[in-house]
């Protein structure tokens, strides 16, 4: 069986197209962005994190891969997506929690997490997908994972599909990824 990181990847292949649009709302270390930066060549990603630590490691990944040409990276928080993105999006992934070499009491927060999921989901595109993965190891990722399975619960299936994935059979802590797909 895959990690749950490699399921996100695969969950979110299908909704990227060769010119699309994808966002990474919680760059860290840079591997989403550089995913979606390949999946979509002539397309456009945007790839946010507030910490300046997690820009520089992003843009050396890219550079390090040649990569990076159609990515904007923004020291922001993900849920001022609005004031960078007002195109469609083809698909966006968050990857929660705490940038892992890094301070780990600078962590996603339950309220933006929430103000950003509730932003980014119209911007999607019919078929596009948000993918969502949490860590519930920590004090803070334990309410966001809470806070996040409410939210998903109460959207309009007619409207999306939601997909809670967890392994049943792990210590408590594992990473949970939910997948959200706009329906037409």
């Amino acid at each position: 069986m895959q990690s749950i990181l490699h399921t996100a990847k695969e969950l979110l292949l299908p909704a990227l197209r060769p010119g699309g649009t994808a966002a990474d709302f919680t760059m860290g270390n840079g591997h989403d962005t550089l995913f979606l930066s390949r999946a979509l060549p002539g397309g456009q990603v945007w790839a946010f994190d507030i910490q300046p630590a997690a820009l520089k490691a992003t843009q050396a990944l890219l550079d390090n891969n040649s990569a990076g040409g159609n990515v904007r990276l923004i020291l922001d928080s993900h849920s001022n997506l609005d004031r960078y993105i007002q195109t469609p999006l083809d698909a966006g992934v968050f990857n929660l929690g705490y940038l892992p070499w890094a301070d780990k009491a600078i962590t996603t927060r339950r309220e933006t997490t929430l103000e950003a999921v509730d932003k980014a989901l119209p911007l999607l595109r019919v078929g596009g997908v948000l993918v969502i993965v949490i860590y519930p190891g920590h004090e803070e990722g334990a309410r966001e994972l809470h806070a996040l399975l409410n939210w998903a619960a109460g959207l309009d299936v007619r409207a999306y599909n939601v997909l809670h994935h967890d392994f049943i059979a792990a210590k408590a802590g594992t990473p949970h990824l939910i997948l959200i797909q706009k329906n037409g």
